[in-house]
């Protein structure tokens, strides 16, 4: 099938753009929904300005365009009908700024300074600022191996946060309040993927989970089972 990011790659101008192979099979996967869509996307990183062009043709020319580095030089690699902002992402008072002046979002792509403080204040203060179905993705995660970047196997990095961040997923479900109590998240992240060098999650605002039975075409509902403890049964 015709995959937009490989043909990109073939046609691109004097700006560079670096990007792991495996990415552009990943992108069709994750993004294509959202191709043509006139959405709200924000990137964190802009390096040479390569991906702005890719991106830009990808989502059409109904697409709020924001793209944010700590490099004023940045500023003058604008493209018509795009937006550039100056500022650390480790800042929580810069991303205030960004969803104030461009929020809320329906696609956030961190490919900024792939540090673990970076990575994590990122998606602590923008995660919020997504729009229901909206996704969050961090790209080059294997930084979180690299003690050159903060991390390290066994260490405190991004995948260790998005690990536990699946912990906070399932939280609904804690027979254990003491030690694994309730987290809000729960009530936030609709799903978490996880590709080689890519997490990605989605932002689906829910209630508690519910059971469903059904007899004779009769549907019934219950929370009872999360409401329970000490269970030794699912039913």
């Amino acid at each position: 099938m015709p995959n937009y990011f490989r043909d990109y790659m073939t046609r691109t101008g004097d700006r560079m753009i670096l990007k792991m192979d495996h990415y552009l099979d990943i992108y069709p996967r994750l993004l294509g929904h959202l191709q043509g869509r006139d959405l709200r996307f924000l990137e964190i990183g802009i390096y040479k300005g390569g991906s702005m062009p890719m991106w830009q043709g990808y989502f059409g020319p109904g697409a709020h365009l924001v793209f944010a580095d700590i490099d004023p030089a940045c500023r003058d690699l604008a493209l018509p009908g795009t937006h550039v902002e100056i500022g650390d992402q480790a800042d929580p008072a810069f991303l205030r700024d960004l969803v104030a002046g461009h929020g809320p979002f329906d696609l956030i792509l961190d490919d900024g300074g792939h540090k673990t403080d970076q990575q994590i204040t990122s998606f602590r203060h923008l995660f919020p600022h997504l729009r229901p179905g909206g996704i969050y993705v961090v790209e080059d995660t294997h930084t979180s191996y690299w003690p050159g970047f903060d991390g390290g196997y066994g260490k405190r990095s991004f995948i260790g946060y998005a690990k536990w961040l699946i912990d906070r997923m399932h939280s609904w479900y804690t027979d254990e309040d003491e030690i694994f109590p309730f987290h809000p998240l729960a009530r936030e992240i609709g799903e978490i993927r996880f590709f080689d060098s890519i997490v990605a999650i989605t932002r689906e605002p829910h209630g508690m989970p519910t059971a469903l039975s059904s007899r004779n075409g009769q549907v019934k509902r219950s929370q009872a089972m999360m409401r329970a403890r000490n269970r030794r049964s699912i039913f």
